[in-house]
């Protein structure tokens, strides 16, 4: 059984009681404690966290085609246990998600996520997009501990039509996640893209009404080329 805790902004806590695990961001963990003789263990994980041999290398396959690492560590606990977890600074938002309920999640902002959730890779779409958008990790809940810690360059905004039936558009290369529905990718493109009198942003996010969701986005934008996609 694990338990994720927000402490102080900037660090994840993972208490566990009994045998557990849960998979982190390779090199964030911090510092651990537990009663006599350390009770946890760290392996790297080879191909991806799904179950499915098939899935895993899949998966393994489209992020190296579109340079979305995922460098993901297995850590396995035999006993009760309190570990810290942290990259860079960055602060951390903690998901407690419903069984059937899924979080789509930048791969460079997934910090961790317990063994009851659910791990896949989602194609969101073709076009001239950014390299960080054409595919991203999606964790669905399949317990009552099912926990995703997600990574925001500064402290994050979040922005939801769940309430009422507003547009959200969001830069992709500010999105850390989002809940629910897949976004729209608007293009903006014209003749002044040919001259070099684009207005930076080319394409955008969108969620329209109907399409419910919560997003988390950064203070930051994230460095990316621009490419196309046959």
């Amino acid at each position: 059984m694990v338990d994720f805790q927000v402490i102080n902004e900037l660090c994840l806590m993972v208490k566990c009681t009994g045998n557990d695990c849960i998979f982190t961001k390779q090199g964030a963990f911090i510092a651990g404690e537990c009663n006599g003789a350390r009770n946890f263990k760290f392996t790297k994980v080879i191909l991806g966290p799904q179950q499915n041999i098939g899935q895993a290398i899949f998966g393994q396959i489209i992020r190296r085609a579109t340079g979305e690492n995922l460098p993901l560590m297995k850590v396995e606990f035999s006993g009760d246990s309190v570990t810290y977890y942290a990259n860079q600074e960055q602060h951390v938002v903690v998901y407690h998600l419903q069984p059937g309920e899924s979080v789509y999640v930048e791969s460079e902002n997934l910090l961790a996520f317990s063994n009851q959730c659910d791990y896949s890779v989602r194609f969101l779409g073709q076009g001239l997009i950014s390299q960080k958008g054409m595919f991203t990790s999606v964790l669905t809940g399949t317990g009552n501990e099912s926990f995703v810690a997600v990574l925001s360059d500064g402290n994050p905004v979040v922005l939801s039509n769940m309430d009422n039936n507003s547009t959200i558009t969001v830069d992709p290369d500010a999105v850390v996640c989002w809940t629910n529905a897949d976004p729209e990718i608007k293009l903006d493109i014209s003749w002044r893209n040919l001259i070099g009198q684009h207005s930076g942003e080319s394409y955008m996010f969108e969620w329209h009404g109907s399409a419910k969701t919560t997003v988390l986005i950064q203070p930051t934008e994230r460095p990316h080329e621009t490419h196309i996609i046959d």
